[in-house]
Parts: C-alpha cells; structure tokens; sequence
C-alpha cells in the first residue's frame, strides 16, 4: 500500500507543478486547497503556500533554476504523501483530479485540416497533417 500512495503523491505532486504556471491555475489552485485543508491546515495557509510556491517556480523556470523547481516539486510530493497517510479517502479525489488534468490516450486530439493546392500542376510533396513544424520545400535563395 506504501508503493500505491507514494506513486500516487508523486504523480500528483508532479501535475500540482506543471499546473501552477498554466492558465488553469486559479482552478486547480481551488481544489487543491480543498485537498490539502483536510485536517488541521487552514485553506488560507494552503492557499498562501500554493502561492508562494507557484511565485517561486515562475523564477525558477526564468533563470533556468531546475534544482529549485524539483525542490518544489519534492515539497508538495511530501505533503500530498502526510495528507493521503492522515485521510485513506483523499487518494480517491487526488485520482479523480488526476483523471481530470491528464485524460490519456482514451481522448485522442482531434484537429480540422484544410488544404488549398494552387497554381497549376504540383511537383513536389503535398503533405497534410495537424502540426508539422517549420518546413520548407523547394531551392533555398539568398
């Protein structure tokens, strides 16, 4: 059972992070203060260290600060493991939330493509796809 929660915190604490520097953010932030207030911690404090924390990593990622990002990261991975050991019944709503950030592969993205071919006969590829990078074809000039 020890494996399945620190699995499970280390999964969470890893979306925790990537989210905080998202636009979702103000909404994760909510049910994570939710999730971490059971007990004794009050939602302001949770919500004061969620805040710090995310300040925090926004300065890491502008300096390129990777150890002080996996320090936060270890930080609310601790703390997720205190709060599924104190609460059994959090982990069902850290996995739901999990669920709800990360869909996997059961939703495939689906994208429109549209194509218009002009100006006579083609001799090169003709390629359609939903995201191809920068790309050119033909002689380079210049």
């Amino acid at each position: 059972m020890e494996a399945e929660l620190v699995a499970l915190a280390t999964a969470g604490a890893t979306a925790l992070v990537q989210q905080m520097v998202t636009d979702t953010w103000t909404s994760v932030r909510e049910r994570a203060v939710s999730f971490f207030s059971r007990g004794s911690t009050t939602p302001e404090s949770v919500a004061a260290d969620l805040e710090t924390a995310r300040a925090e990593l926004v300065d890491a990622q502008r300096s390129a600060d990777a150890e002080t990002a996996a320090d936060i990261q270890a930080e609310w991975r601790s703390r997720m493991r205190r709060t599924l050991r104190a609460d059994p019944e959090a982990a069902a709503e850290l996995r739901t939330l999990l669920d709800e950030l990360s869909p996997g592969e059961t939703a495939p993205q689906r994208l429109d493509v549209h194509n218009t071919i002009s100006g006579g006969t083609q001799h090169g590829p003709v390629i359609q796809s939903g995201t191809i990078g920068n790309i050119h074809f033909g002689n380079q000039r210049g």
